[in-house]
């Protein structure tokens, strides 16, 4: 796919899944992105991505969702891709205790190098396997309650919750972004007097393409 931001998109938007290894970020991406589900699907090595163009209101968003390796021997090139992603979901495996108890060491590192402003969904992935199920739905909530997360149980193979748990994901960044630019255009209103026409606001790692009411002159 093409990395060129496109013309006719108002919005393009960052963001990473993160979570230990084999805990199915691969297939939620491109059950997001593609609509598919690979049951031979392999380790990510390093990072891959995929884009999908999303309409929010009247605004067409590019979500750009970097697809991270679990493995501890990728971690040094991982973290830099935290830089600039305004969203995460944060994944664990409801039938492997031990990808849930790390979720809190994903979340320090989330914190350490990511925006602070960054949206973050906890995902219970393979909800299909609830009979091998060793993490409870409630602790799933409780944890993200406890930490200001929004969470959401999921299965990429069943495709329940996946396409909800992005949407989730960019809407709210949307309305973070939407407020920050209507700050920063006010401020600039303030300060400088002006009424610009057609230009681009960024914002961290936000492009917005923004067209005022007013003719050009």
């Amino acid at each position: 796919m093409a990395d060129s931001f496109d013309e006719e998109c108002d919005y393009l938007f960052k963001a990473v899944l993160i979570g230990d290894s084999a805990v199915g970020k691969s297939n939620l991406l491109s059950r997001f992105a593609r609509d598919e589900f690979h049951l031979d699907s392999k380790p990510t090595i390093g990072v891959e991505f995929a884009y999908r163009n999303v309409k929010v209101g009247d605004k067409l968003i590019k979500a750009q969702i970097w697809d991270t390796a679990g493995q501890e021997r990728f971690r040094a090139i991982t973290s830099s891709y935290y830089r600039g992603a305004l969203g995460a979901l944060l994944v664990y495996d409801i039938t492997r205790r031990v990808t849930f108890e790390n979720v809190r060491k994903w979340l320090r590192e989330l914190r350490d190098f990511g925006n602070p402003d960054m949206v973050v969904v906890l995902v219970g992935n393979k909800s299909d396997l609830s009979h091998s199920r060793e993490v409870k739905q409630d602790e799933g909530k409780d944890l993200a309650e406890a930490e200001n997360l929004c969470f959401m149980e999921t299965s990429a193979l069943e495709n329940v919750n996946v396409e909800e748990a992005f949407l989730e994901m960019i809407n709210r960044i949307h309305k973070i972004t939407s407020q920050k630019i209507l700050e920063t255009k006010s401020n600039e209103t303030v300060s400088n007097g002006l009424q610009p026409g057609k230009e681009i606001v960024q914002i961290d790692e936000v492009t917005a393409t923004k067209q005022s009411s007013c003719c050009s002159r």
